[in-house]
């Protein structure tokens, strides 16, 4: 079995209140992908190993959701950052995008991040790539991301399949792609 290793962050990726039950952009399975996150943090937490909690707002105020300032772009009460946590704020896709995540990452000595968020198709593939690219080894909790449906051509792909696909082609190239309890068993 694979061990986690100490110079290992978690990156949170936009679990915030417009992608839950009554918010502007509502995810499929968005509390169950929280929940698991929320079990990646507690781990983490008592590891004390580091966490980086990373949130989205558009830079205008007619964005559809995560509205600059609102109640819907905070950071759900599943995963909300305590005491000293960072919080990175971003604006666009990918988390390194114009942020200071990669400083905090270097200042911290990460090689390594395992990811949890939303949306799978969107910032998670964006932040992974981007993280790959960059060098870092990134492990993806695939089920504590979450998606929803799309609409190609008048074709609705179902988030499940969405979900799928996005984690096939990141497991192929760029990240590990696990389940919650199997890396919380590599943490102990």
């Amino acid at each position: 079995m694979t061990q986690i290793q100490p110079n290992t962050a978690l990156l949170l990726i936009d679990i915030q209140n417009d992608y839950f039950p009554g918010g502007k952009w509502e995810l499929v399975n968005t509390q169950r992908a929280a929940d698991n996150g929320a079990k990646l943090l507690t781990a983490f937490r008592e590891k004390q190993m580091p966490v980086i909690h990373v949130r989205h707002e558009f830079e205008s105020v007619e964005a559809p959701f995560f509205v600059p300032g609102s109640q819907g772009a905070q950071i759900h009460s599943t995963v909300a950052a305590e005491g000293d946590e960072p919080v990175v704020l971003k604006h666009s896709a990918n988390c390194f995008k114009e942020t200071d995540l990669q400083e905090i990452l270097k200042s911290l000595n990460i090689e390594n991040l395992i990811v949890a968020g939303a949306m799978s198709h969107m910032c998670i593939d964006a932040g992974v790539r981007a993280a790959a690219d960059l060098g870092y080894n990134v492990t993806v909790a695939q089920d504590a991301c979450a998606t929803k449906d799309q609409e190609f051509n008048g074709i609705t792909i179902p988030a499940e399949q969405v979900h799928a696909s996005f984690m096939a082609a990141l497991a192929f190239a760029y990240a590990r792609v696990e389940d919650t309890e199997i890396l919380l068993e590599e943490m102990k």
